[in-house]
Order: C-alpha cells, then sequence, then structure tokens
C-alpha cells in the first residue's frame, strides 16, 4: 500500500471518529428521518463542529497545492477533490444512514448539476462570440470594458458577462507587462458586483425572487453597487496608469520595432473593432429565459431518487443544454478557437465544486438548523443590519451564496415575525410595523451575498473560470490566499465604507 493510500484511509478513520461523536449524541439515530427537515435542518442539529474538517481541507488544497506543487495540481486535482469528498461522504453514510445519503442526493440534484448546467449553457454561449480588432490596453479602454462589463453582468449574469469579456481585455493587453491587476479588478467588478441589481445578475437574488422579492426591487441597493464599483473604477484607473507609465520603456521599444519592420517593407495595419458570432446572444437571452421561466412557472414535482425536483427546473435545464448545442452547432470552429476557447475553465470548475459541494454539506446544515446547530453563535450574533451585511458576506465568500442568502432571509423574517407571504406586499409598498426594519435587512443581506463573493477565488464561480482562462494566457494570476491579500485590502475598506453609509 502507498504512502497516499495510507494517508487517505487515516484521514477516513479520523473523519469517522469525529463524525461518530455527533452521531451518539443525539438520543435516538434512529428516528432521524421523523426529525430532520427536507432540507436537512435536523442533521444540522446533530452535525459536530468538526464535520467542517474536509471543507477546510479541500480550501486549503486549492490553497496551497497550485503554489508549492503546481504540477502535481494540474495532473491530479480531480484526485484531491474526489478524495475530499471521500473523506467525509464515506463516514457520514456509515454514521448518518439515510438522512447522509438523502443530504448528499439532495445537494447535487438541486444545487450541483443546475449549478454546472448553467455555467456550462453561459460559458459556451459566451465563448462563440468573438470580439476582433486593434483593441490597445490602455487604461482608459480597460475602464471602459470594465464598466461595460459590470453593467452587463446583471443582466447577463456575471458568468456571461465574465465570459464574453476576459478573453478581449485579455488580447487588449496581450502587449502589457503588468496585468494580475486587471484580471483582479475584472473579478471585482464583472464577476460579482456588478450582477447586483437583478435576480439574473447572481444566484442569491434568483433565490430572493423565488420567494417573493420583485424582480426589479434589487435596484434598491443600487447606491451600494454605485459607490462601490465608482471607487473600484477610479482605483483601477490610477493603478493602471501608474502602471502604464512604467512600461514605457517597453511600449517605446515595441514601436520602435514596428518602425523598422516598416522600414524593412513590412506594414501593421491597425484592424477596426469588430464582433463576430453575435447570434450566440440568442442563446445567451435563451439562457436566461429559461432561468426566469423556472423562477415565475411554478409546475408539479417528479420525484428524483428520492428528491422532489420541480418540472420547471427539469425544463430550465433542458433549455440551457439546448441553447448550448445549438450554440455549438452554429458556430464556426475557427471563431472559437481565434478565442482561444477551451473546455479547461469549466470541466476544473466542474471536478472542484464536485468536492466543495459534498463537503459542504455540514456547514450548510448547521446554518440551517439555527441555533439548534454548532454554528448558532454566529445566528445569534446577528441583530442590526450591519451584522447582516458582514456575516451573510462573509460566509458567502467561502459557502455558496445562494444557501446562506436564504438562510439569513429567513432569519431575518423569523426574527421580525413576518410570514414568507407576506414579502411581496412589503417591498411594494404594503404597511407593516416591521416593513422599514426587515427592508433594511435585505437590502444588507443582498449586498453581502453578492459583493462578498468578490473576497475569494470560491466565492462566485465565475472568479475561478476567470482565473483560468487567464492562466491559460499565460498570465500568472495570484494563489488562493494571494487573491485575498488583493481582495481584503482593496475591498474591506470600502465595505466598511458602505457599511457607514447605509447600515
Amino acid at each position: 500500500m502507498t504512502d497516499t493510500y495510507r494517508v487517505f484511509l487515516f484521514l477516513i478513520v479520523i473523519m469517522s471518529f469525529f463524525l461518530t461523536s455527533g452521531a451518539f449524541a443525539s438520543d435516538d439515530i434512529n428516528q432521524a428521518d421523523s426529525h430532520s427537515s427536507p432540507h436537512g435542518g435536523g442533521l444540522g442539529e446533530r452535525l459536530p463542529l468538526w464535520s467542517v474538517i474536509p471543507f477546510v481541507g479541500i480550501l486549503l488544497s486549492i490553497a496551497i497545492f497550485p503554489l508549492v506543487a503546481p504540477t502535481f495540481w494540474h495532473h491530479h486535482y480531480p484526485k484531491i477533490s474526489f478524495a475530499w469528498a471521500l473523506i467525509f461522504g464515506i463516514p457520514f453514510v456509515i454514521f448518518y444512514g439515510s438522512d447522509a445519503v438523502h443530504e448528499i442526493i439532495h445537494i447535487y440534484v438541486i444545487d450541483y448539476i443546475p449549478f454546472i448546467i448553467l455555467l456550462w449553457g453561459l460559458f459556451t454561449a459566451s465563448g462563440g462570440i468573438v470580439v476582433k480588432g486593434s483593441l490597445a490596453g490602455t487604461p482608459r479602454v480597460n475602464v471602459v470594458i470594465l464598466l461595460i462589463g459590470t453593467i452587463l453582468a446583471s443582466w447577463m449574469g456575471t458568468t456571461g458577462a465574465s465570459m464574453a469579456l476576459i478573453r478581449p481585455l485579455i488580447r487588449a493587453n496581450r502587449t502589457r507587462r503588468f496585468k494580475v491587476h486587471t484580471v483582479v479588478f475584472f473579478i471585482f467588478l464583472v464577476s460579482n458586483i456588478g450582477g447586483s441589481l437583478t435576480p439574473l445578475g447572481d444566484p442569491p437574488l434568483f433565490l430572493g425572487f423565488l420567494h417573493g422579492v420583485p424582480f426589479f426591487w434589487t435596484f434598491n441597493i443600487f447606491p451600494h453597487m454605485l459607490i462601490t464599483s465608482v471607487i473600484l473604477l477610479i482605483l483601477y484607473f490610477i493603478i493602471d496608469t501608474i502602471l502604464f507609465r512604467k512600461e514605457a520603456h517597453d511600449i517605446a521599444k515595441y514601436a520602435t520595432d514596428d518602425e523598422e519592420s516598416k522600414e524593412e517593407g513590412e506594414t501593421k495595419s491597425i484592424e477596426p473593432i469588430s464582433v463576430h458570432g453575435l447570434h450566440n446572444v440568442i442563446f445567451l437571452a435563451g439562457i436566461m429565459g429559461a432561468v426566469l421561466l423556472s423562477g415565475i412557472w411554478k409546475g408539479r414535482e417528479m420525484n428524483v431518487l428520492g428528491i422532489h425536483v420541480g418540472i420547471q427546473n427539469i425544463t430550465r435545464d433542458v433549455l440551457i443544454i439546448l441553447m448550448g448545442m445549438f450554440s455549438l452547432w452554429t458556430t464556426n470552429r475557427k471563431l472559437r478557437e481565434e478565442n482561444g476557447f477551451t473546455w479547461f475553465p469549466i470541466t476544473e470548475v466542474a471536478y472542484l465544486f464536485a468536492g466543495i459541494f459534498m463537503c459542504i454539506i455540514p456547514a450548510l446544515a448547521m446554518l440551517r438548523a439555527g441555533t439548534s446547530g454548532e454554528l448558532a453563535f454566529i445566528i445569534r450574533a446577528v441583530k442590526e443590519p450591519a451584522h447582516y451585511f458582514w456575516i451573510t458576506g462573509s460566509l458567502s465568500a467561502f459557502l455558496d451564496n445562494a444557501p446562506t442568502y436564504l438562510t439569513f432571509f429567513n432569519l431575518s423574517l423569523g426574527k421580525l415575525g413576518i410570514p414568507e407571504p407576506l414579502v411581496t406586499g412589503i417591498l411594494t409598498g404594503a404597511q407593516h410595523p416591521q416593513a422599514e426594519t426587515f427592508i433594511t435587512y435585505l437590502k444588507a443581506i443582498s449586498a453581502g451575498a453578492v459583493f462578498f463573493g468578490a473576497m475569494t477565488y470560491i466565492g462566485n464561480a465565475p472568479n475561478f473560470m476567470v482565473r483560468s482562462i487567464s492562466e491559460e494566457s499565460k498570465i500568472k494570476m495570484p494563489s488562493f490566499f494571494g487573491f485575498m491579500l488583493w481582495s481584503v485590502g482593496i475591498l474591506a475598506p470600502i465595505f466598511i465604507l458602505v457599511t457607514l453609509l447605509f447600515f
């Protein structure tokens, strides 16, 4: 037996020990089904805090391996993700039986599979749109691209906007020496904060829409998004201008070489800006339409492996797959080649998030258990709007921001004594003694869930994909913790300002 397998088995044994402490803490494990909510609330009451160790392990793997063993990570990251999933999953099923099996199937059927299908559809359709032309990566041009992406993110999703614009941005800056800061700010603005204004922008806002928040209500956090975005764009312009001037020697040399080429008879013409594969916008619109349809249409439910799935959600996933296939069939392969399109970014996300979604189960279950779970100290700490903003946001930076949003959305309703059926009325002007407080809480929850996704690579799926595409283009991106140095140093002060102004 190799050392790797010994370590793997040792970790499973250790995990079994930790989970055993939670399993036998329950008075009657065999009665688990009768005490569990459909979404694992009862399970969250019994899971020990130690059960989040595999989740911490997979995060540390993502953070450390690319830094200390990049070649090993590049070839074996699917195995590492799968290993952490098994380290948690095997003891979890052994000691929690049918509850564990139900929770695992639930998170993959309800969350992971639709998540990957949506990302694949947006990635495929947007990958067929190619911006050609002599686009120079000057500070002004870069700011314009970031601004356009920030605006588009709320209407075509952060993933759609990110995949459509990251490649043109990289090509525009191909002669620049300093590029990392541009990609980092792109992740901040286009992959996250720009998706604040509609349910199409980011998954947590779509969940709010499903639970009674009117489609355009999220424009109430436009001031929060505007201040954050303007500060980031100004800060980026200053940084990029300084770095652009530092590159003056390289730019001058490039211009000299260009003049020498012309003297030798080689002419270089400036290619006008043009967009090809624009028919893919139809498929992007179809994907967004399918997502919106699944929120408006209340169809009957089907039983899939013991999980109740709405027919509207199955229809949505089928439509998204069809839109992606139509994009592949109707787009010239040469266009995708010119766009530098490969399947690696989406496959990397699929493999890594398959493990993350498994390992994240105990943390989400404990949050859903509220004050009865091991994370009760977090729930009890939430009292003021600023708490909702920072705690929802901080958890969203590392956990799935959609269920985190829903947890604190329901927590605010419970604390204020507001039944969910009244949500739409309150948000459209109906009188209620707690209306003003609830609206402030919901603004904080919405802004926190979206904004803080920019704090880590796993805070939002486009972050990982943008990083992968950038590294394919030979841009050496920061490590997991290196990126957090950027995000904490730049975003945290801005979020403090947002808190002081609004919460």
